[in-house]
């Protein structure tokens, strides 16, 4: 697994961009399904995250049920394809944009309010 380079002074805090990475992956195939990630350490240490950052990155994405954490085993994608869910919803909500006559710059407006609840 490579990630991108952290930017400590970015708006997205660290974390976030960790995990909108590693979540971004797994939906796009590249981290397929029963892959394993990197320990909690080794991770930490590759991207320049302290330790407990990438332990709630982990906890993060278990809680969104992307990953699983089997101990000593380690941490790995889970074999639901969660990704192709997400994906199919983003297809659908595209679909609806353009029969609605939205721009993509709109459209993406609006998911941005959405997440931002």
């Amino acid at each position: 697994m490579q990630l991108d380079p952290i930017h400590h002074d970015a708006d997205v805090p660290p974390f976030e961009q960790a995990r909108s990475q590693i979540a971004g992956q797994i939906a796009a195939g590249v981290l397929p399904s029963g892959a394993r990630l990197p320990t909690v350490r080794a991770l930490a240490a590759e991207v320049g995250l302290a330790v407990n950052t990438v332990a709630r990155v982990y906890k993060e994405l278990e809680a969104d049920g992307l990953v699983v954490t089997e101990g000593r085993r380690g941490t790995f994608v889970t074999s639901t394809n969660a990704g192709a869910a997400v994906s199919d919803a983003a297809a659908s909500y595209a679909a609806a944009c353009r029969r609605q006559g939205l721009t993509l710059p709109e459209s993406v407006r609006l998911v941005e309010a959405a997440w931002q609840g």
